[in-house]
């Protein structure tokens, strides 16, 4: 047989995945990986100044507990697609929730900053392994466009549902039984997970001499981490600071080695060809964007809930429930109406609806009151939920069958980044600015140029639906 055709074990994987195509328990089984890992995003949000008290950690070091494990998962999932597609999507997946909720049970046991900010590295490898198998393992399941759409609708709206319950969940645990269970809930839905994938998901294609291009990799992770690193150190040290300069000039030059390597690679972890598809770069871009927008929002209103406004943890996820609640429904709602209008309206309209909701609670000044920032927060949680799935269908759909795993990383990785970079800034403009209101305000301003810049490329990146795909799709509806 074929090095394409060979399945990552467990039986024919031809048979598996004709199952699959029959019902939704491959959806629900990757789903539930997906789910715990936009959990532990979200959650630790509202947990972490609780967190940063308990254990005596300063701003940067509670920066740190948020982005060490943002940036591990941002720089590896290249590496976790490569591997995906490598030795098989349902294998990567597997042994990344096993490490994923490993590293959770040691987040939950420990006993000091540092220790925690390694198994929170550690929880970042986890989900470098689990999220680029999700959609590889959707694609894979699901060939026909519209059940396609349908399922990353869903698996948006998965990403909804955990950010939606992660601050409410983060509140009522961190108020009750404490911090600690933030990370024990992951322990019986990673063990779900397992039982799930292992039953009903079917075998995946292996590619199994495609090499890994290790200095590519290695040039991945010290760019992301260099650039977390400046962004981190710049609020306790200053932008101008030497230290803060190296580290951004030392990313740059990340980024330059890496485009250098794959250049010339025999076997590129990212083929440049992938990237001269405008459609696929831009649609990561615009994920980098809005994760940007999105999580920057939700980390310095968390800590503006709580440190200036004197709300406890509970308060604080109720305070953020308008954002993320938005988000429970609206991937799904585009998935529907991208059958009919395609996915470029929703994209664009997604994102001029959050850059207003953020330009809104910008121009209500330093120390709004809470009544005023409702419609902000619903309007940035249901744009940035309402153009996931047109940018993930376009990046999935651009890319080759055999580089599902890449693409899929490609994807997540600039998210991560975003997540990443949005935090970071969020946290240096707090302890840069005037003062901590002027210091939000700003950082919705930003969040709100962000916005705008991925609607000027979902117009020109998204592809337009052509009369035959509408004309499929509603076929396949009816």
């Amino acid at each position: 047989m074929a090095d394409a055709e060979r399945a990552d074990g467990g039986g024919p994987a031809g048979s598996r995945r004709a199952v699959g195509q029959r019902t939704w328990a491959p959806l629900l089984a990757v789903c539930a990986g997906y789910f715990m890992v936009i959990l532990d995003v979200t959650i630790i949000n509202v947990a972490v100044p609780v967190v940063g008290r308990d254990l005596g950690a300063s701003l940067t070091g509670i920066q740190w507990i948020t982005d060490g494990y943002t940036l591990v998962f941002a720089g590896l999932l290249l590496t976790g697609g490569a591997l995906g597609d490598r030795r098989g999507n349902r294998r990567v997946f597997c042994t990344g929730v096993a490490v994923f909720t490993a590293a959770s049970a040691g987040c939950a046991l420990a006993p000091s900053t540092a220790v925690l900010i390694a198994a929170r590295l550690v929880e970042g490898l986890g989900a470098a392994l689990i999220v680029p198998g999700s959609l590889a393992l959707l694609q894979q399941a699901y060939p026909d466009p519209a059940a396609r759409s349908r399922a990353f609708g869903l698996w948006g709206s998965m990403a909804g549902i955990a950010a939606s319950a992660g601050p409410l969940l983060g509140g009522l645990l961190v108020s009750t039984v404490g911090w600690r269970w933030v990370f024990l809930i992951n322990l019986p839905v990673g063990a779900l997970c397992l039982v799930l994938t292992l039953r009903h998901v079917g075998a995946s294609p292996r590619h199994p001499n495609r090499a890994l291009d290790w200095p590519a990799q290695i040039a991945v992770v010290a760019a992301v981490a260099l650039l977390t690193t400046a962004l981190n150190e710049a609020g306790r040290r200053g932008w101008s600071d030497p230290a803060v300069l190296t580290a951004a000039g030392l990313s740059v030059a990340a980024v330059a080695a890496f485009a250098a390597r794959e250049r010339w690679a025999r076997s590129p972890v990212l083929p440049l060809g992938l990237l001269r598809s405008r459609a696929l770069s831009g649609g990561a871009a615009i994920g980098l964007l809005f994760n940007f927008a999105f999580y920057g929002m939700v980390f310095t209103a968390s800590l503006d809930f709580q440190h200036q406004r004197g709300y406890g943890a509970l308060g604080t996820g109720l305070a953020l429930f308008p954002a993320v609640a938005m988000t429970m429904f609206a991937s799904a709602l585009s998935g529907r109406l991208a059958r009919r209008t395609g996915h470029r309206p929703l994209v664009v309209s997604g994102m001029l609806l959050a850059a207003a909701g953020l330009a809104g609670w910008a121009a209500a000044g330093t120390d709004p009151a809470y009544p005023l920032l409702v419609v902000p927060m619903m309007a940035a949680g249901f744009g940035t939920s309402f153009a996931l799935t047109g940018a993930t269908t376009t990046v999935m759909s651009a890319a080759p069958a055999a580089y599902g795993g890449t693409a899929s990383a490609l994807f997540n990785t600039t998210r991560q980044i975003g997540s990443a970079a949005g935090v970071a800034l969020g946290g240096t403009l707090l302890a840069t600015a005037a003062g901590y209101g002027e210091g939000v305000r700003v950082s919705m301003a930003v969040g709100a140029l962000a916005y705008l810049t991925a609607a000027v490329l979902g117009r020109l990146c998204v592809p337009a639906p052509t009369p035959a795909g509408r004309i499929a799709d509603r076929r396949s509806d009816g």
